[in-house]
């Protein structure tokens, strides 16, 4: 193979969720769970077996990365290779920190490298293709993917693209093809996503069990990343403590990481711990506090959300407006999406006259994504304006591949009383409970969950 050649292939390698490379120690045996103890286990069977990264480590190292690309395009100013080399550095910056300007340079990079090398350059088309899954343009997404010969950045893309869009089976099938052709982290992981978008959960709880068994030195990132997904999931079992372990796993593997923070930032404010939130939040910003972030919006809200549940009203309007601000410059700007983030918002704040707007953001929506969160949104816009019976058809389809929430559970019960039918209704919102038996008024204030 040529040493382009395998510096491409090296670079298909990694695309998908890699970053900074840490030093490799011994890999102790694998132990995989039972299905009777996968769902229960203690965070023991999770902890990370490899050397951590020190705070501010892993971008220090993105930053050399980026710094050694750029000095060899110095050189050659033409390199297609290196400047795709590039543009995944940018990607994997961006991803690490949710800093919406290396979203722009990874695209900028990804383009140049396309226009110096249009032929054999996988690494450039994958890394646009995760741009446009970052800007919520999951059929461009797709389009780009299939023009991969890399079949496991197709197949990867297929997943994460098809489930935005709602096409459960078909991101079954890639998840399924993935995980035989490349078992590993990230693949069991996306697999995981699948099963959970099923409400299969033994199988969603095998697949996280079994990603985390098989991760390797080199991909900090993932590891962190899958963590916190699993997390999540728990979670949304009531499962809470053990949420809070993976949570915590994660940011001593890379802290910092926003995603983490920000669910254990949940945690914590449904535990009654506000100053303990309002710290996990404060920390996303100092990630990249001069620049915009994806997770701005979502800092903002959550610290709205605590300053009201402590009882300071003009304090969570303040942080409320700033919120507001920075939804409605996204949405003008058109650039990262955020139309649903923004009907969230409106809708959380209970004015009726914002609920035509909510209810155009989220018909719009539903055009370029229909995963469930995206359908419960609507169907939470469609209630507030009085159309029960479409309400309900817009949570059917949330539901329809076996998604389990408490949330939309909740919802759909509401909905159901109020179309009259009280056993549909008493059936959702005892799936509700049965789902997560720790949703209770608390957790419905955290989440914003209102009717």
């Amino acid at each position: 193979m040529t040493t382009a050649g395998a510096r491409l292939r090296g670079f298909r390698n990694a695309v998908a969720l890699a970053a900074a490379t840490l030093l490799i120690v011994a890999l102790p045996p694998v132990r995989f769970l039972t299905k009777q103890s996968a769902a229960t286990a203690g965070i023991d069977a999770y902890r990370y077996r490899f050397e951590r990264a020190a705070r501010g480590s892993v971008r220090r190292a993105l930053e050399n990365e980026i710094a050694f690309y750029q000095e060899r395009l110095k050189v050659d100013p033409q390199g297609g290779l290196d400047r795709a080399f590039l543009a995944r550095a940018y990607l994997k910056m961006a991803r690490a920190t949710g800093d919406l300007s290396w979203y722009l340079l990874a695209e900028q990079a990804a383009r140049q490298s396309l226009a110096n090398l249009s032929i054999q350059n996988d690494g450039a088309l994958a890394v646009l293709a995760r741009v446009a899954e970052a800007r919520h343009d999951f059929a461009e997404a797709l389009r780009l993917a299939g023009q991969f010969s890399s079949n496991e950045d197709a197949l990867s893309i297929g997943v994460s693209s098809n489930l935005a869009l709602g096409r459960v089976d078909e991101a079954a099938r890639a998840a399924d093809a993935l995980v035989k052709q490349a078992p590993g982290l990230i693949s069991h992981t996306l697999r995981a996503l699948v099963d959970v978008a099923q409400g299969k959960d033994t199988e969603a709880t095998q697949d996280f069990q079994q990603a985390i068994a098989g991760e390797e030195p080199g991909e900090v990132a993932s590891s962190t990343w899958a963590r916190t997904l699993f997390g999540r999931f728990h979670a949304r079992r009531g499962r809470l403590a053990l949420a809070r372990d993976l949570y915590q796993e994660a940011l001593a593997i890379l802290p910092q990481y926003p995603l983490a923070l920000v669910y254990l930032a949940e945690l914590e404010a449904r535990a009654g711990h506000y100053d303990a939130a309002a710290a996990e939040y404060a920390d996303v910003v100092t990630v990249t506090a001069s620049s915009p972030n994806v997770y701005d919006h979502v800092v903002l809200r959550g610290l709205s959300r605590i300053r009201d549940l402590q009882g300071d009203t003009d304090g969570a309007r303040a942080l409320w407006k700033q919120a507001e601000a920075r939804l409605r410059r996204d949405v003008a700007e058109g650039t990262f999406g955020h139309r649903r983030e923004l009907a969230r918002l409106l809708l959380d704040h209970g004015q009726h006259e914002d609920v035509p707007e909510s209810l155009a953001l989220m018909r719009t929506e539903v055009g370029v994504r229909r995963d469930p969160e995206t359908l419960d949104t609507l169907a939470w816009a469609l209630s507030h304006a009085g159309r029960w019976q479409e309400a309900h058809e817009a949570m059917r389809e949330a539901l329809r591949w076996g998604f389990r929430d408490a949330a939309l559970f909740y919802r759909a019960g509401t909905i159901e009383q109020a179309l009259g039918n009280q056993t549909g209704a008493r059936r959702f919102f005892r799936a509700s409970q049965e789902t997560d038996p720790t949703f209770d008024d608390q957790a419905r204030r955290v989440l914003g969950i209102s009717f």
